[in-house]
C-alpha cells in the first residue's frame, strides 16, 4: 500500500471546522417572533429593544411571565425558579446576576425572565421584575 497524503489545506480546515461546529453548538439559539404573533402589540418594538447590562433580552417571544411565588428577592439580589433546561419540567431557583436586571420601568407590568440554556446549564440573560401584588 501507499502512503496516504494529507492536503495540506484540508488538515488546516478539518480542526477549525469542528472548532465552529462545537462552538455553534454551545452558542443559545436567540429567537425573534418569527411568525408575527406579536407584530400588532403596541409594545413589540420595546420589546424588541429591551435589554439589560447583558445585552439584548431578543423579544416577547424568547422571554415569559413570571409568577409571583416564582421569584424573590434575597439579601438584596433577585432569584427566579425557571425550567432546569428548555425541555425539561423540573424548575430550579437561580439566583440573578445584578447586571441581568432591566433598570428601565416595566411597561409590561408583569415580572419577566429570559432563561439562557447552554451546556453549562441555565443562567439568566434577562430579569424584569414586577409589582409583586
Amino acid at each position: 500500500m501507499g502512503k496516504h497524503r494529507v492536503d495540506p489545506i484540508a488538515r488546516w480546515l478539518r480542526p477549525i471546522s469542528l472548532a465552529a461546529v462545537m462552538a455553534a453548538g454551545t452558542l443559545p439559539a436567540f429567537g425573534r417572533d418569527l411568525d408575527g404573533r406579536y407584530r400588532e402589540s403596541p409594545l413589540h418594538d420595546w420589546f424588541e429593544h429591551l435589554a439589560s447590562r447583558k445585552g439584548l433580552c431578543c423579544s416577547f417571544a424568547d422571554g415569559y411571565v413570571v409568577r409571583d411565588a416564582d421569584w424573590e428577592t434575597m439579601e438584596g439580589h433577585y432569584r427566579v425558579r425557571v425550567p432546569k433546561s428548555a425541555d425539561s419540567s423540573d424548575a430550579v431557583w437561580v439566583d440573578v446576576p445584578d447586571e441581568a436586571v432591566i433598570t428601565e420601568p416595566n411597561r409590561a407590568g408583569h415580572t419577566m425572565v429570559w432563561p439562557l440554556y447552554t451546556y453549562q446549564g441555565v443562567s439568566i440573560r434577562c430579569f424584569m421584575p414586577g409589582s409583586m401584588t
